[in-house]
């Protein structure tokens, strides 16, 4: 005799938590429903306008709720679900910067020291820092920076590092679009000598035609796609094979349920994923990409930021570095809670975010 069909489940809420326990904001979903493919299609287009940043970050919270019951009703972490592990843990990377080449160089032996095999070196965060030229006079305000200094000071940055770390260090470096188009493709065929894991975000969604031309004059390792949000974007450069990693921001491109779609293409085309992973990628985000990993054959590297510790009280059952490597905890669905009681502990508060108003050095606007 079969066994009874389960009620049909739908949604009786949504709740939504505001909290910055660190410097990021960050929105925490919680929804009480059941089914996820239906309900991720029929509201991605149900508002019509699809496909935009704000609705796809609110989708994916609701995607990511939705995938957790799931896999609390089946009583499996989610990995099962995605169709079981690949590895028991992921390889990791996190960033060593500094205001000197020597205090970067000391930050990246520090996190090798605690087991990291890779690690993203940045001198004086993005577009290294304030300009030696003066500015105009009325010049508004911003952060200025020089990019053909950037790119020399980027070059001996690197070289230092393949000088003085271990010749075992997987070394990322970040452009940030900060570079014209063409300055991009030349740091690009520069950079190849020190073998870089990878070179990220050297354009930007709005140039991928440079791709094609940067591919041609260097195998520099390329990962790109944090600002993705429409699937076209995606679509052409793992079609085209422009990329060597896949980096979206999951909650940008809407939940899991794009990204797993996204992985298994990426497979069938030789290109390996690296989810977008900074500090406003919240704990559950982070939970979402580790599942993601654990399950897809392509995996590359996961982009870990190093929650302090009273992040880890306010989302119990966060995934753990040790030695190098992300592990799972193995519970039901995603793994990972959310403690209500302490949200208030954390209110939001309004800030200039003063990295993203770059300027050049005569005051032109630029990409942050």
């Amino acid at each position: 005799m079969a066994a009874p069909m389960p009620a049909p489940i739908t949604i009786t809420d949504i709740q939504t938590f505001v909290v910055q326990p660190v410097r990021e904001r960050l929105v925490v979903v919680k929804v009480r429903t059941s089914r996820i493919e239906d309900m991720w299609q029929t509201a991605r287009a149900n508002g019509y306008w699809r496909n935009g940043p704000v609705l796809n970050n609110a989708l994916s919270g609701v995607d990511q709720a939705l995938w957790d019951i799931l896999g609390k009703r089946a009583g499996l972490p989610l990995y099962m679900l995605l169709g079981g592990k690949c590895r028991e843990a992921v390889a990791t990377y996190t960033h060593a910067d500094g205001s000197s080449i020597e205090e970067v160089l000391d930050n990246a032996r520090a996190i090798l020291a605690q087991g990291y095999r890779h690690v993203r070196l940045q001198l004086r965060n993005y577009g290294g820092g304030t300009p030696d030229q003066p500015r105009p006079e009325g010049a508004l305000p911003g952060a200025y920076y020089d990019p053909n200094k950037y790119v020399r000071e980027t070059l001996k940055l690197l070289e230092a590092a393949r000088e003085h770390l271990p010749e075992t260090t997987e070394i990322l470096h970040d452009v940030h679009e900060r570079l014209s188009p063409s300055d991009a493709v030349q740091l690009a065929k520069e950079v190849e000598r020190f073998k870089l894991f990878f070179l990220e975000d050297a354009l930007p969604p709005e140039q991928l035609d440079w791709l094609e031309r940067m591919r041609a004059v260097c195998t520099t390792p390329l990962a790109l796609g944090e600002l993705f949000n429409h699937p076209f974007e995606w679509q052409r450069v793992i079609e085209r094979r422009l990329v060597d990693f896949v980096r979206m921001h999951v909650s940008q491109m809407g939940g899991i349920s794009p990204a797993r779609n996204v992985a298994a293409m990426a497979a069938a085309h030789g290109i390996r994923t690296a989810w977008h992973g900074p500090a406003d990628t919240s704990p559950v985000g982070h939970a979402a990409n580790l599942h993601l990993e654990l399950s897809s054959p392509n995996f590359g590297i996961h982009e870990w930021c190093r929650f302090p510790e009273h992040v880890y009280e306010l989302f119990p059952g966060m995934p753990i570095v040790r030695g190098g490597y992300l592990y799972p905890n193995d519970a039901p669905g995603l793994g990972i809670d959310f403690v209500e009681a302490l949200a208030a502990k954390y209110p939001p508060t309004d800030y200039l975010e003063e990295w993203t108003q770059a300027r050049l050095p005569d005051g032109t606007a630029a990409l942050p």
